[in-house]
């Protein structure tokens, strides 16, 4: 009796062993590693992580354009003039250019300058944004934004940008030619050849609003 009980534990303690040492044999362990990248692979070829952070980066430029956008016309709608004119004696057109660059009517000052709470000499920012937005537009690490305006009435103000991911390209090619219309007063430098912050023209268009 006492035989058969020590052969009944020795027979679970051997099966307790066998079942506590099991594991996956090296090809199993290969096949699963292999599995797992084909996964992988599969997975970052549907999201393209790097397009998705481009498509962010657009989309914080598209932000910024509209924010900038209405800042403009609440100068506009203040004071009669857009922030590139002195005075209703200065011609009202904008050749195109980046929002930090300095108009001949105002020398010292830029529409970012005059949008912010920014003094510099002879020109006194209007708090129609605040300074931490009007410092992450003029940062080097930001895409550049540019403006145009033809000055006729019923025109519009735009403001450019360079699209860095498919998704905003293929948006900024629609409007262009040749599949697309661009209204008359549209800037031409937008069509073509957009510059960017270090002022290279990549082949395709920019993004602008409205």
């Amino acid at each position: 009796m006492k035989f058969i009980n020590c052969k009944k534990r020795i027979n679970r303690w051997l099966a307790l062993r066998k079942a506590v040492t099991k594991g996956f044999t090296m090809i199993e362990l290969l096949i699963v590693i292999a599995v797992l990248g084909v996964l992988a692979v599969a997975v970052l070829a549907t999201i393209n992580p790097i397009e998705q952070i481009n498509r962010g980066r657009d989309t914080g430029s598209r932000g910024d354009t509209e924010q900038l956008l209405s800042a403009i016309d609440r100068y506009n709608a203040n004071k009669g003039l857009w922030p590139w004119q002195d005075g209703a004696q200065d011609d009202p057109v904008l050749a195109w250019g980046q929002v930090t660059s300095s108009y001949p009517a105002s020398p010292n000052c830029s529409t970012i300058g005059l949008l912010s709470t920014t003094t510099q000499q002879g020109c006194t920012g209007t708090d129609e944004v605040k300074q931490s937005f009007a410092n992450r537009v003029v940062s080097a690490s930001t895409n550049a934004l540019f403006l145009a305006y033809s000055g006729n009435t019923g025109d519009s103000v735009y403001i450019c940008f360079n699209p860095q991911s498919a998704a905003f390209q293929k948006q900024a090619d629609d409007r262009c030619p040749p599949i697309g219309t661009p209204p008359t007063d549209f800037p031409t430098e937008a069509c073509g050849s957009c510059p960017d912050s270090l002022g290279r023209n990549p082949s395709h268009n920019c993004i602008c609003l409205p």
